[in-house]
């Protein structure tokens, strides 16, 4: 008798994304490495998301589900500016993203973390692959996680200035590179405010990493 064929070994991803509320502006940081088992697969992966002049996203998890949410929140995102005449609300765009995932509870292997700015002030959600919707001044994902909320529990402070917090999510995911095998090489930082949607340059993330 012919022997069913085994599923192939699932390949575990790692990565280390934070989110942060400052007084005046949300914070999104990531890693930029990505793995498939032991494997680096690419060193210089992008895990922030601009998805509307306001609001971006963090993703851990499975790329080919990330590129694929990100781009359907961005096509919806900007159909919504368009039909209503003004611009998405950071809730609004997690709850879309939440109904997106709940529908197929555990079809996707992603986790987000929303963050942007609106007339409600800085916001950040964690949304996780099977559509659950939490809010909080600060959160991470994926494996380097346990580490970088460790450095966020111990230094985060209500009403950070943008400097502050921009260090403050510099030095979390630096942490995690230091002891988590699938989180490295480099670190991505957003910043979000009245102004509009900003990627930090590398030559600025690297003066507060060697600190």
């Amino acid at each position: 008798m012919e022997q069913p064929s085994q599923a192939p070994e699932q390949l575990k991803t790692g990565t280390t994304t934070v989110g942060l509320i400052a007084k005046d502006c949300t914070v999104l940081a990531s890693d930029t490495r990505a793995t498939m088992g032991f494997l680096i697969a690419n060193k210089t992966a992008q895990k922030i998301y601009k998805i509307t002049d306001r609001i971006g996203a963090t993703i851990a998890g499975s790329v080919a589900d990330a590129q694929n949410i990100m781009d359907l929140l961005r096509a919806e995102s900007k159909l919504f500016e368009i039909q209503r005449g003004r611009p998405m609300r950071v809730k609004a765009l997690t709850r879309l993203l939440s109904n997106i995932m709940f529908s197929g509870r555990g079809y996707y292997l992603l986790q987000c973390v929303v963050g942007g700015f609106d007339d409600d002030g800085p916001q950040v959600f964690y949304n996780d692959y099977i559509g659950s919707v939490l809010s909080d001044k600060y959160v991470a994902t994926g494996s380097g996680s346990p580490v970088a909320l460790g450095v966020l529990e111990d230094d985060y402070k209500d009403d950070l200035t943008k400097q502050k917090a921009i260090e403050l999510a510099v030095r979390a995911v630096a942490a995690a590179i230091e002891r988590d095998a699938a989180s490295g090489n480099s670190i991505l930082v957003s910043v979000i405010d009245k102004d509009g949607y900003q990627e930090l340059p590398q030559e600025k993330i690297l003066k507060i990493w060697k600190k």
